[in-house]
């Protein structure tokens, strides 16, 4: 035993130096009575002490359009986040894996006046893809962007409460708002944001790519693939490992699984759970399960009848049961939701009372109230939207059923998904990634003007709240205004959370990475400038 235990420790010590692959290592570990997970997790945290320069990653990804654009503020999903923002450019913020904010472009941040006025330094010696060094003036033109009368940006609702920004000299950018923000060094991580060149009239050049980040870009097909090449000037040594990374568009989730198995690419994201545990059996990969910010939704658009009766949406609230569709399509990977986009692990989140469970006679009751004995509607998903969203809308049919609603499953192509149905139906299929904060995730989707405001809903007191929240100091003041406001969507709002999802992604055995961020998939994003090859 002592000698199987001596050629264990050996092969560790070989494979933090990259001298033993992961098949020879785990035969070894399988040999000295170790578990195959858990060879798998000595490998990978021994072999990753050891990044390796080179190689070409390449990712499937489970998004993208061929209405895509290079526009950042209209980065609609994972892939375009993904290749266009994580891989090529960097924000002023960035999350961290332990879900903190630090700095990016921005080498530091301060607040004064009571979080009114925030002042970022621009990191010194940082360039763009051109040679040319990032300024202030680059991060002005870049906020700005955002923010003019007609822009369609979906960082515009976050930047609303931003009176000014200005360069105060070449490395200080000064942002004024309009009331306290503590949390607004979160708000400009955001990945609509990247920091991207002035042009000569004070807009910016987003068109062209160059950007500030680990790659440049090669080649984008919306829709199809994103090519990019190692950035030799990044600003991270210790980030940007690959030669080159591509990313390819692959939305149908069994071609996506076969491209991972036949080393089409080496990392997959959105696993099908279908065919989960024939993945784990694979020994040349691995599958990662985070829990996150993330969960899958049905939307109503609350503007459009019957929507506009909150009888009615209370009764749709009830006619699903959450936990079944949990156990049969998603295999028990996830936690049921209850009508609160605020994930359980964000500060102030609160579980709102009652529950909106499965309950077909409370459901009639509400029909009643809005003098109705049955009801019908249409509902409009595809996977496109979530894996799973198809078959969760067939079961949630015959859920309904009970409660005296006819649900009419419209099944929408994946391609063009979220530009031709979501924001255009009246009842879709949709996920969000989730927020770290609360004034982000609601700013983003439920204040009254914000671009992605997918239920359409608009209730005065819930953005009085949002507003005031936003610059209380006091936190327990804060905790009550946020309660208050989870209270208020839970009761009232268009917003059907079916479950908090886990982000299940998959990969070859010869990545490494360190600590893998949730604040969203593939490692916030990040992943082809945080990870790298062992072998």
């Amino acid at each position: 035993m002592n000698e199987m235990k001596n050629k264990l420790n050996a092969a560790l010590a070989q494979a933090v130096r990259g001298r033993i692959t992961r098949r020879e290592f785990t035969q070894l570990a399988l040999a000295s009575g170790v578990t195959l997970a858990a060879a798998n997790t000595m490998f990978a945290s021994a072999a990753k002490a050891e990044p390796k320069k080179g190689g070409t990653f390449k990712i499937g990804v489970g998004h993208g359009a061929t209405t895509d654009s290079m526009d950042p503020g209209l980065y609609p999903d994972q892939f375009t986040g993904t290749a266009l923002w994580g891989t090529l450019a960097n924000s002023l913020t960035e999350i961290d894996a332990d879900g903190n904010v630090t700095g990016d472009v921005a080498e530091s941040f301060e607040a004064s006046d009571g979080a009114k006025k925030w002042v970022f330094k621009v990191r010194k010696g940082i360039t763009f893809h051109n040679g040319k060094a990032v300024t202030a003036e680059d991060v002005v033109a870049s906020i700005m962007h955002h923010r003019g009368d007609d822009s369609k940006s979906a960082a515009k609702s976050l930047l609303k409460s931003v009176v000014s920004v200005k360069a105060d000299g070449a490395e200080t950018v000064v942002f004024e708002l309009d009331g306290g923000n503590a949390d607004f060094p979160y708000t400009v991580s955001d990945y609509h944001m990247p920091i991207m060149p002035k042009n000569a009239d004070g807009s910016v050049d987003w068109q062209s790519g160059i950007r500030t980040g680990a790659y440049m870009l090669d080649k984008f097909t919306p829709g199809v693939t994103a090519t990019f090449n190692k950035n030799p000037n990044y600003f991270k040594a210790d980030k940007g490992w690959f030669d080159r990374v591509e990313f390819l568009s692959i939305k149908d989730v069994a071609a996506r699984t076969n491209a991972l198995l036949s080393g089409e690419i080496q990392y997959m994201d959105r696993c099908d759970l279908k065919t989960l545990d024939q993945l784990k059996q694979s020994p040349d990969h691995t599958v990662s399960e985070i829990t996150g910010y993330g969960h899958q939704i049905y939307a109503m658009n609350v503007t459009a009848k019957p929507f506009d009766d909150v009888n009615v949406r209370l009764a749709i609230k009830h006619s699903l049961d959450r936990q079944d569709i949990i156990d049969k399509v998603f295999l028990g990977h996830g936690t049921a939701g209850n009508d609160n986009p605020i994930a359980p692990t964000v500060k102030f989140a609160v579980d709102p009372q009652p529950r909106h469970t499965y309950d077909p006679e409370k459901a009639k009751a509400f029909l009643k109230k809005a003098g109705l004995e049955s009801l019908s509607f249409d509902l409009s998903v595809a996977d496109a939207a979530f894996s799973g969203a198809v078959d969760s809308a067939i079961l949630w049919k015959e859920q309904a059923k009970a409660c005296g609603i006819d649900i009419n499953v419209i099944r929408e192509p994946d391609d063009g998904y979220w530009d031709n149905v979501w924001l255009k139906k009246p009842f879709v299929a949709s996920y969000w990634s989730g927020r770290p904060t609360v004034d982000w995730m609601m700013t983003t989707a439920y204040a009254a003007d914000a671009a992605w405001n997918d239920t359409f809903w608009n209730h005065p007191k819930f953005n009085e709240l949002l507003i005031a929240a936003r610059s209380e100091t006091d936190e327990a003041k804060r905790a009550a205004m946020y309660a208050e406001m989870q209270q208020i969507l839970h009761d009232d709002g268009g917003l059907i959370n079916l479950v908090f999802n886990t982000y299940i992604e998959a990969h070859a055995n010869n990545l490494g990475h360190g600590k893998v961020a949730a604040n969203w998939q593939l490692d916030g994003m990040k992943i082809a400038e945080r990870w790298w090859y062992t072998a």
